[in-house]
């Protein structure tokens, strides 16, 4: 492999393209702690708070919010998506970049147009299907198209031809051995070493529905000797959970160590999103998955291999009730035998090495 000496990697907006942009960039730094590393973001867009802090240098160019149709219309007409690329080409020629590889987000589009005209080498990478509307776009600007599933070239026209590398994970993830650590997970959070323990985490969006079904169980999961860590989300109610339960139920806004969380589960209860699939198959946690509904059902498509593998169950949002879980939750995560085959499926489908297979993937684009 020849050197890489600087890599442009754009992706911002949501978590799910940023983790994956920070784990591959950790990966990077692994191989040649020499190579410059440089990510485009947004002024108001997530990257602020996630990038910086991990060491990597953030460049902020104007973004915008695209049509959801793409067509070379839209290339053509807005001039301030041409400013944008201005300011991301400015960008590539003062790092010297010898690639951009885009992880989707609207600041990704301004980084693929700058490539493009410069002829750098452009490397995408998408976990969605259908892929995002900035990917999509990059798509007519590279053939070099990764993707974290093996569903998704089946599934999307555009992502035929794709290479399907896995989703970059972080290390503290991608490494996570959860019976070495589980008793000091528990610690962490005070739960007790002994007990079943559920984590429930819906994201940050839209787990309106499984915090309520959760808390509402909340007495019988406790009269059944089952423990609950439960992620609320920095944007949504606290809930009602009972005070006096004789074992522990711990509440959290936010978790930003979620190998903790994986840590001390026997069983996870969650959204679909695409991150979260990949790095519970990757560890092997039994997952019940309760994907948003308010979308076109991309967490459902995320979600479906991995419950189709032996890796979890399925469950639609509207049946997601305090009754549901009782009947459905308690039985299960009293079960050793069945979460032990559902882990052992989930990890057979999952994969521990996206980040070095996208790097080879990206040593590929730039060589040919």
């Amino acid at each position: 492999m020849g050197p890489l000496r600087s890599v442009v990697l754009a992706g911002g907006g949501t978590g799910g393209h940023i983790y994956p942009l920070l784990a591959f960039a950790d990966c990077l730094r692994r191989h040649d702690p020499g190579v410059r590393i440089t990510a485009l973001g947004t002024p108001k867009g997530l990257e602020n708070e996630l990038i910086p802090p991990h060491g990597y240098d953030l460049r902020q160019i104007p973004a915008y919010q695209l049509p959801r149709s793409v067509n070379m219309d839209l290339m053509r007409t807005p001039d301030r998506m041409w400013k944008a690329a201005r300011a991301a080409g400015k960008v590539l020629d003062e790092v010297h970049a010898d690639v951009v590889v885009g992880f989707g987000g609207y600041v990704s589009v301004p980084g693929y147009l700058a490539a493009w005209r410069r002829e750098l080498p452009i490397v995408i990478h998408e976990v969605n299907v259908p892929p995002g509307v900035a990917n999509k776009l990059g798509m007519k600007f590279t053939k070099h198209v990764a993707v974290g599933f093996p569903h998704q070239p089946a599934q999307a026209e555009a992502l035929r031809d794709a290479r399907v590398v896995g989703v970059p994970l972080r290390r503290a993830i991608a490494g996570l051995d959860r019976a070495a650590q589980r008793a000091s997970a528990r610690a962490y959070f005070g739960l007790r070493p002994d007990l079943p323990t559920l984590f429930v985490a819906g994201g940050s969006q839209g787990a309106r529905t499984i915090n309520l079904a959760v808390s509402g169980a909340a007495k019988e999961l406790a009269r059944h000797g089952i423990q609950v860590l439960h992620v609320i989300g920095a944007r949504n109610e606290p809930v009602p959970v009972p005070t006096d339960l004789p074992v522990p139920y711990v509440t959290l806004p936010y978790l930003s160590e979620m190998e903790l969380g994986y840590a001390a589960a026997d069983l996870m209860l969650g959204r679909g999103g695409a991150m979260t699939c990949a790095e519970v198959a990757a560890i092997g946690l039994p997952t019940i998955y309760v994907p948003y509904p308010h979308s076109n059902q991309e967490q459902k498509r995320n979600a479906l291999p991995v419950v189709q593998a032996g890796g979890g169950l399925l469950v639609d949002d509207a049946e997601m009730t305090p009754g549901w879980v009782e009947q459905n939750v308690i039985p299960l995560i009293r079960d050793p035998q069945r979460l032990a085959a559902m882990g052992a499926a989930a990890a057979a489908y999952g994969r521990r090495d996206g980040d070095e297979a996208l790097l080879d993937f990206v040593y590929e684009a730039v060589t040919r």
